[in-house]
């Protein structure tokens, strides 16, 4: 008797048959999977079953016929080459940009170059969960474009081809606002897949992802200097010339109804091919305003979008951006600490722009940022033992905060721009702060900073010079900012009274109105009201 027994596999198995045979007892057992493509290759399996008992040698015969037929449909059916398929790895969905996620949010700054020591897109990624723990919604990455190595800058008064020294050279990797190509990645950071996954893995973690972008100028050697001229602006003598006296860009020329075109699909490019979700845009206020108007106008019909300029200006904000910097709140910063102005002018500034900007403007707030660090120093250097005050004050103002790398690390030196370097990631006292705002950023609408506003309340004091209090509230939730702006002990008494919770401490606190209080310099609270 034989007994046979055949499997037939599913595509793409390494074996195509497998079979075992005892011819000893003549009983068979076939098992066929017929295979549909329906849909996404959805199989469905349809076993038959056949037992029979044969004794004579005309049924053997007949079983071998059997066989040899079950065993060519298997063949051909389970062991048939495909063409080989583009397999697109899932896309991370994130929900689109609303006004909801722009209230809450904060913003962060990572200059991929110096966040660590590899200076990595992937030595980055790893800490993303981290950035979620910050509050933070939205990543800006700075450049990350390849950069031109025509007339590099080592720094911003020496070029490179005037350094003899070859070793020298080596360490002056260019200014990233010099863009060589605007579709290729700086190759020191990683790959394409490697930047894919740094943004994949912000949306897995709720954050938005936009990229730095110079629509102003290009580096020397980007290919339309040859190919496409009439891009640049030109002197008299019909040169391509440099915006001021930056020596390693060339300036474009937007009157060019086709240089307006070109940029737009280059932005394009990032949206349809990256996901990307928007743009930080260098010196916004010199590109034509109704270029980025239009240009915002077509990214959204492709996905929404959110369009931050390093400028601050109104016709700017009417319908081409969403988020401006901050500009007159950093520089009064500085300039109470120098005691030039006073918590007055804080208050000033807020009238003004309720007057000068649309209530769905959105103000980005900071303390630092790449040029501030770079250009005028650190926090530390500039604003000194007032740093934690007005990194809570960024929070609780209106607007929306911005963290630049390394300020959760107590980042205390200049990043260079034009070569490498690297923060210290050692866990200080202002990561705690920074995530305790953030934490109350997120949750309690009485900071609302974006579309849908808090409202914001000057609370007067006796000593409104040195002492600056008001109030945010929204929807039922009511938050009291109190703060020393000076360098010396202050008293005072507030038109406030209960008992609140100190944010901060996680204490409670009684206040009276006609209550002497006295603040230390540089003293806040940021107070609860139950």
């Amino acid at each position: 008797m034989n007994h046979l027994i055949v499997f037939l596999i599913p595509r793409n198995s390494k074996s195509c048959i497998s079979y075992f045979s005892n011819f000893n007892k003549m009983v068979a057992f076939i098992v066929t999977i017929f295979v549909f493509k329906i849909f996404r290759n959805f199989f469905i399996m349809i076993k038959l079953y056949f037992w029979h008992s044969y004794s004579k040698r005309q049924n053997k015969f007949s079983m071998k016929k059997i066989f040899i037929i079950l065993f060519l449909f298997s063949f051909f059916i389970n062991c048939k080459k495909e063409k080989p398929k583009n397999i697109t790895e899932k896309t991370i969905e994130i929900a689109p940009i609303t006004p909801e996620m722009e209230d809450n949010a904060v913003i962060y700054e990572a200059n991929i170059r110096q966040y660590s020591p590899e200076g990595t897109f992937n030595a980055f990624t790893k800490d993303i969960p981290k950035l979620k723990k910050l509050g933070v919604k939205i990543l800006w990455l700075m450049p990350i474009h390849e950069i031109g190595l025509k007339n590099r800058n080592a720094k911003p008064d020496l070029s490179v081809d005037d350094i003899t020294d070859s070793i020298e050279k080596k360490k002056y990797l260019g200014n990233p606002y010099s863009i060589k190509n605007y579709r290729s990645i700086n190759a020191n950071f990683g790959t394409k897949a490697d930047l894919q996954k740094l943004i994949k893995t912000a949306h897995k973690n709720g954050i938005y992802v936009i990229l730095d972008w110079v629509a102003h100028h290009t580096a020397w050697d980007h290919a339309w200097t040859t190919q496409h001229q009439d891009y640049y602006v030109h002197n008299k003598e019909g040169n391509m010339i440099a915006p001021y006296d930056w020596k390693d860009v060339v300036a474009l020329d937007y009157s060019n109804p086709n240089l307006r075109k070109a940029m737009f699909e280059e932005m394009k490019y990032w949206l349809t091919n990256y996901n990307i979700d928007g743009f930080r845009c260098d010196l916004a206020a010199e590109v034509p305003t109704d270029f980025w108007e239009s240009t915002k106008t077509e990214l959204n019909k492709i996905k929404p979008v959110f369009m931050l300029m390093q400028a601050q200006k109104a016709t700017l904000m009417a319908n081409a951006f969403d988020m401006q910097y901050g500009w007159e709140s950093h520089y009064i910063f500085n300039e109470i600490v120098k005691e030039e102005k006073t918590a007055k002018d804080f208050d000033k500034l807020i009238r003004k722009n309720d007057s000068l900007y649309q209530k769905d403007d959105i103000n980005m707030n900071f303390t630092s940022n790449h040029d501030e660090n770079f250009w005028n120093g650190t926090e530390y250097e500039r604003l000194g033992n007032a740093t934690e005050i007005f990194a809570a004050l960024t929070y609780v103002m209106p607007g929306m905060p911005l963290i630049y790398n390394g300020q959760e690390y107590d980042l205390n030196k200049r990043l260079p721009l034009y070569e490498k370097d690297t923060i210290a990631h050692a866990v200080g006292k202002m990561m705690a702060i920074y995530e305790k705002l953030g934490k109350l950023k997120t949750e309690n609408k009485a900071l609302h900073g974006g579309k849908t506003p808090a409202s914001y309340k000057r609370l007067l004091t006796s000593n409104d010079d040195n002492i600056l209090a008001f109030e945010r509230e929204k929807n039922n939730k009511k938050v009291i900012f109190i703060g020393n702006l000076s360098k010396t002990n202050k008293t005072f008494t507030i038109p406030v009274e209960g008992v609140f919770t100190d944010y901060m401490l996680g204490a409670k606190i009684e206040f009276t109105k006609k209550q002497k209080i006295n603040f230390n310099p540089w003293e806040y609270k940021i107070l609860i009201v139950e």
